[in-house]
């Protein structure tokens, strides 16, 4: 199985890609340098699915990845939740004392502020991509730089872990969906799914999103995300994205037609079961 993501081999959705699929000889992780170019590979058939973060529990939402899901024809298959654990990454042999430059993708720095804080010393460089930043330090021979990033980064470029786990919370989650083409085989019909998640849009007049949402709580629906994002070209009007949780595929179904019966766009983005 081919699955693409983005970043470098050794990121978080790497990660995310093996505990979902396994580490066989099978998986084959394609790394791209930007989310577009990831699921247009898969709406091209390049690739099987594609693993891309959604939400982290701390930094929020991954606010491109709803308009992508949006646009394009895939849906979610499949859901998990990965704990994220930064690491300062080196040369083989290399101390902090010997480091003087930090780099990391930008959502992995504001994740481990407590630690720069305490290091003021070290000079703080924002990069592509957390395993990215190993992948440049080992390339380039580095022994004054550190990366943060996984374990698997170190592993994957034979760097070795300097200070392990400096992110500032444990609790820190990041939810990825595995996404497959719409036509992909298996559709909808996920054995055991117990959630679906939409977006929709409503019509611009005052009292339309509390209407739409009493009809999902008629329904029996446990709404547990709402988000919006903006129409373009259309200023002031959104499209709301909402994860639900259902115990029967018969309320599920009891939903869509309560929302399709009042809004003026509804797609089912996934059914799958929560992780």
């Amino acid at each position: 199985m081919k699955v693409a993501i983005q970043g470098e081999l050794g990121s978080n959705s790497h990660m995310a890609a093996v505990e979902m699929l396994g580490n066989g000889n099978r998986l084959e992780i394609i790394a791209c340098t930007v989310s577009a170019q990831v699921l247009a590979k898969v709406v091209g058939g390049e690739v099987d699915g594609a693993v891309l973060p959604i939400e982290n529990s701390l930094h929020g939402s991954v606010a491109e990845h709803y308009d992508l899901l949006l646009e394009l024809p895939v849906r979610i298959e499949r859901e998990s939740l990965l704990r994220i654990r930064h690491n300062v990454i080196g040369m083989p042999g290399v101390k902090l004392t010997d480091v003087s430059k930090v780099m990391s993708h930008p959502v992995a720095l504001s994740q481990c502020r407590r630690f720069l804080a305490a290091h003021p010393e070290l000079e703080v460089v924002p990069f592509y991509d957390t395993a990215g930043s190993v992948k440049h330090l080992m390339e380039a021979g580095l022994r004054d730089v550190a990366g943060i990033a996984p374990e698997l980064a170190a592993r994957e470029y034979g760097g070795e872990i300097v200070v392990l786990g400096v992110e500032d919370h444990a609790e820190n989650y990041t939810r990825f969906h595995l996404l497959r083409r719409e036509d992909a085989a298996g559709g909808e019909a996920v054995e055991g799914a117990d959630k679906m998640s939409l977006a929709f849009a409503i019509e611009h007049r005052p009292g339309t999103l509390v209407a739409a949402l009493e009809r999902l709580a008629r329904a029996g629906i446990n709404l547990t995300k709402i988000e919006s994002r903006p129409v373009p070209g259309s200023p002031w009007e959104y499209v709301f994205y909402v994860d639900l949780r259902f115990d029967s595929a018969e309320k599920a179904e009891t939903a869509l037609e309560a929302l399709r019966e009042h809004c003026r766009m509804v797609k089912v983005l996934g059914r799958y079961r929560a992780a």
